[in-house]
């Protein structure tokens, strides 16, 4: 790993992309960024305002990388309203990442939101591996949908295949990546499954990867403020996001407790899903 990681480093904003009306993606040049593993992430400090934890989106540019945000909270609505030539500072890639074993002739992606940020990283990597794979892409409604052009690039050089579901089935398939996954588990044989996005959905992703005994690897989302180990404001039952993770497996994840029912807000207070 890079000895130069922990030091802050100032990049310009070269181009912005509008994915949705509520999420962006921003691209710059970053040499260790554009290096990143697949499950790594960034801390990106937008001046004056807050250091948030982002996942490294790929870039096709040699030396380039980008992040996508979703417009919700203080920082991430100040990240989300930077424009073309803005600075922002990077630290990092920080984390493990996905890995894949030799012997996997196909895997499932299953990814919703943001989470499709390390996957198509990962997507993108098994594709040079001449590995198959199915992608679920999830999202609530139609104008919520993004990637899938970017995706369906990625998985047509290995002959791969891509699915589309909505909740009101505005768009592709109707129903939750989770009803998706359980008819493609049903119908099909997968050496691994690989997923990233709101944590509820993960939850249900590993309960049925544990019915059909298919390994796991799960990138969680924790918030953070140092990203190095420190604060410990992205604790997770005994493990930390940012050193242990932010990638999983099934056994780890079996062992925390918390996984899908609770997490810690900014002020370290547990919120229970509902």
């Amino acid at each position: 790993m890079p000895t130069n990681i922990n030091k802050g480093r100032i990049v310009q904003i070269e181009q912005t992309i509008a994915e949705t009306p509520t999420v962006r993606t921003l691209v710059f040049k970053d040499n260790l960024s554009y290096s990143a593993m697949p499950g790594q992430f960034l801390m990106v400090w937008v001046p004056r305002i807050e250091e948030i934890p982002m996942s490294v989106m790929i870039n096709s540019k040699v030396g380039y990388a980008a992040v996508t945000i979703r417009k919700f909270g203080f920082g991430s609505t100040a990240l989300f309203e930077r424009k073309k030539g803005d600075l922002i500072g990077l630290r990092g890639p920080y984390g493990n990442k996905f890995t894949l074993r030799k012997n996997y002739k196909k895997i499932l992606i299953i990814g919703g939101g943001t989470g499709l940020v390390p996957l198509l990283r990962l997507a993108s990597d098994i594709s040079k591996k001449k590995i198959k794979s199915t992608m679920v892409i999830g999202a609530r409604t139609k104008e919520e949908v993004f990637f899938e052009k970017q995706a369906r690039k990625i998985l047509d050089k290995t002959g791969s295949s891509l699915v589309v579901c909505t909740d009101d089935g505005s768009y592709g398939v109707k129903g939750s990546t989770v009803n998706v996954m359980s008819k493609l588990a049903k119908d099909d044989t997968f050496d691994c499954v690989y997923t990233c996005g709101p944590e509820l959905m993960m939850k249900g992703v590993l309960e049925l990867s544990n019915e059909f005994s298919l390994p796991i690897q799960a990138s969680l989302e924790r918030y953070m403020k140092c990203g190095i180990g420190i604060c410990g404001s992205c604790c997770l039952d005994s493990s930390l996001v940012c050193q242990d993770g932010t990638v999983f497996n099934e056994n780890q994840l079996s062992k925390l407790l918390d996984f899908g029912i609770s997490y810690r807000d900014k002020d370290g207070q547990k919120i229970y899903y509902t």
